[in-house]
């Protein structure tokens, strides 16, 4: 807590350029309304209120409190100055002005402020939230981690230790080993993808790709995994086109159909595809497998899903780290994720942002 509010303590009084444009941006916006609202009315009560709705977004809208208090100020002597009368004047002797233009700047300054307030416990409740999402991730790397790794060092030990073990038996304990290892590919492949978005400060690097060359290029990588499980998929009928990082949504993809595969016990059919939804590229992996149990559904994507809530109950396969880093994938890209189960099996479904000239369509 004490490393949190020291990094962001610095920006309660920071000065930026682009924040000084955004606040005299608004200021003029403001200051121009009021002006062509004075030409259809010659009354001046109508300042206060723009020039509060500008303090409230320069607030808003730049970082901390500095232009929030230097527009609450500036807004008071705009209105009193240019847009109460007498005009171009200042006058505090009127009655009832002192009261006034003392309660305007009091109300902008507790707008400022307030404004500010909610920006700054957002900004931690994200930081919050990312830290939860590391520690989830790491208590399920080092369970995902060590697991395989001690399989392989007992398979391989079995195999130099005793020389007389038939080839059959060899086969079998070094079939163990590649299925392992290849596993831990896996994870180390999820741990690479959190890595390449960093903490949320780096931008993805996307290409528009087509939905349906996505979906084939992780199908192919699929079935040379999983050649016993039938994929079937559903391209979309128009040609979709979507900003995106193609490596890590076809990570996304994978993830979804190991999970069926290893979790959706019974699973022998998978379907993906892939349509257009409201502007966004909406994409489906669907199994006829066993379902998700209704009691992880709530926290099926943050990471925390315990071993041993696994279908198997073998502790041996977490999805939790998968379904987790594909969340975060999705989100990087401006998306959602849900899921949910049907009469048969269960279905993930994730959404994309199309280009604005397919979404217009």
């Amino acid at each position: 807590m004490v490393h949190t509010k020291t990094k962001l303590s610095p920006q309660i009084f920071s000065f930026s350029l682009r924040d000084l444009l955004v606040t005299v941006g608004i200021l003029l916006c403001a200051a121009g309304v009021c002006i062509l609202l004075r030409m259809v009315d010659t009354s001046d009560g109508f300042a206060s209120p723009i020039f509060v709705l500008a303090v409230l977004l320069i607030s808003r809208f730049t970082t901390g409190y500095l232009f929030g208090l230097i527009a609450s100020v500036l807004g008071v002597i705009c209105v009193n100055f240019v847009f109460t009368y007498p005009y171009w004047a200042f006058n505090l002797t009127i009655s009832g002005y002192p009261l006034t233009f003392l309660s305007f700047l009091a109300v902008s300054m507790i707008t400022s402020t307030l404004t500010t307030q909610i920006k700054r416990q957002e900004q931690l409740r994200l930081e919050n939230e990312k830290e939860k999402m590391r520690a989830n991730l790491l208590r399920s790397v080092s369970h995902d981690i060590r697991t395989p790794l001690t399989s392989i060092v007992g398979s391989t030990s079995t195999v130099l230790e005793n020389p007389g073990l038939s080839r059959a038996e060899q086969e079998t304990l070094l079939e163990d080993v590649r299925s392992e290892a290849q596993w831990l590919i896996r994870v180390v492949e999820n741990l690479l993808s959190i890595t390449r978005m960093g903490d949320g400060q780096t931008r993805i690097a996307k290409d528009v790709e087509a939905a349906e060359e996505i979906l084939g290029e992780a199908v192919r990588k699929f079935r040379k995994r999983y050649p016993d499980i039938a994929v079937l998929v559903e391209p979309p009928r128009e040609l979709l086109l979507a900003p995106m990082d193609p490596i890590l949504i076809e990570q996304v993809l994978a993830n979804l159909m190991e999970n069926a595969a290893v979790h959706g016990e019974g699973a022998a059919h998978i379907r993906l595809s892939v349509r257009e939804e409201r502007g966004f590229a909406r994409f489906t992996v669907t199994d006829d497998g066993c379902g998700i149990p209704p009691a992880v559904l709530p926290t099926l994507f943050d990471g925390t899903l315990k071993h041993s809530e696994s279908p198997k109950g073998d502790g041996k396969r977490n999805m939790g780290l998968g379904l987790s880093v594909c969340m975060a994938i999705v989100r990087a890209h401006g998306g959602d994720m849900e899921a949910r189960n049907l009469e048969t099996g269960a279905e993930f479904a994730f959404r994309l942002p199309l280009l604005k000239e397919e979404a217009v369509k």
